[in-house]
């Protein structure tokens, strides 16, 4: 399964906490042990997975991906582990899963920490064994995968909270790539933008691209990157389509899509000021922490079409911080 280019993050950088990352993935590729690689969102996680495929002997074997996210237990049970013909309504073939055409190559779980324990158990005995049945089979199969799991999830606090098997995480865990945020790596963010700056206008049609202002430049590397080189993917390319005159160094970089495009001119800082809440003491502090939580969270889902995972990221929180916030508060969340 092939990276879109087009929404590829480039591994290119010379800040030395990428470099060490990357000195690590050099380290753990020619292994043949299960191997986790931890990030943020936006940092480019299937990437470093996929490079320790194509770095160990392994290279020329298959590489299979799946988003454990995207799919239901069921589903992912067969598209893991197969099924035989009449396993189940509709399976009028067999079906082989991920685990077999993997063979002697590398299988990538990406969202590895939203799998349930019935799975994680069923991939741990795999991992353990190199045995597994087919969905509706009673035939025992044998697989010498090596399996790199994916995740934004802490997976050791989610094992301290009984959500992830602690005996997968240790086997999972032979050894662990932690791939850097943005903001841990600023040396990158001008060769960043200036790839995608490049890219965008080539795909534009356009002859080149003239490169960043002083003001531009100050503001990228101002900008605190909480969607790490993705957000800053789609702010440079949406800044360089948007721009009035292809053929001057960009000015301003565009981060938020969803800003009014005309300011209202007659809102002064004066005006502003006032349209700040003022808050009046003495209060119920948990009381009114309680009240914010409830609307933030009540307008990132509405923002998110209450899709939970968009929302999460909204707000920048885990999709088990934000399930429980939404367990925590219940029909609260109907008054915002």
């Amino acid at each position: 399964m092939a990276t879109d280019p087009h929404d590829a993050i480039p591994m290119i950088g010379e800040a030395p906490a990428f470099v060490a990352m990357l000195e690590h993935v050099s380290q753990a590729a020619p292994l043949n042990r299960p191997v986790l690689v931890m990030g943020e969102r936006g940092t480019g996680k299937e990437l470093v997975a996929e490079r320790l495929h194509f770095l160990s002997a392994r290279w020329d074997k298959p590489l299979v991906k799946i988003n454990c996210a995207a799919l239901t237990e069921s589903l992912l049970d067969t598209e893991l582990f197969g099924h035989e013909a009449g396993a189940f309504t509709g399976a009028t073939r067999t079906h082989v899963g991920h685990f077999e055409s993997a063979a002697d190559g590398t299988l990538i779980l990406d969202e590895l920490g939203t799998i349930s324990q019935r799975m994680q158990e069923k991939i741990l005995r795999v991992i353990e064994y190199r045995e597994f049945r087919r969905v509706g089979g009673s035939a025992t199969l044998t697989t010498d995968a090596r399996v790199i799991g994916v995740t934004n999830e802490d997976l050791p606090a989610l094992a301290q909270r009984g959500e992830f098997r602690a005996d997968l995480l240790d086997r999972l865990a032979f050894d662990v790539i932690h791939v850097p945020p943005l903001r841990a790596r600023p040396e990158d963010i001008l060769s960043l933008a200036f790839h995608f700056g490049v890219n965008i206008a080539s795909e534009l049609k356009r002859s080149y691209f003239a490169g960043f202002a002083p003001s531009a430049r100050a503001m990228l590397l101002g900008h605190g990157w909480p969607g790490n080189v993705r957000e800053l993917k789609n702010a440079v390319e949406r800044s360089v389509y948007r721009t009035p005159d292809p053929d001057a160094a960009l000015e301003a970089i565009l981060f938020d899509p969803f800003a009014t495009p005309v300011a209202d001119e007659n809102m002064g800082e004066a005006t502003a000021a006032a349209a700040e809440p003022v808050q009046r003491f003495p209060l119920d502090f948990k009381a009114t922490v309680t009240e914010l939580e409830q609307k933030l969270l009540g307008e990132a889902l509405l923002r998110a079409q209450h899709n939970q995972r968009q929302t999460a990221e909204l707000l920048g929180l885990s999709y088990h911080q934000l399930r429980g916030l939404i367990r925590k508060y219940g029909a609260a969340l109907d008054k915002h």
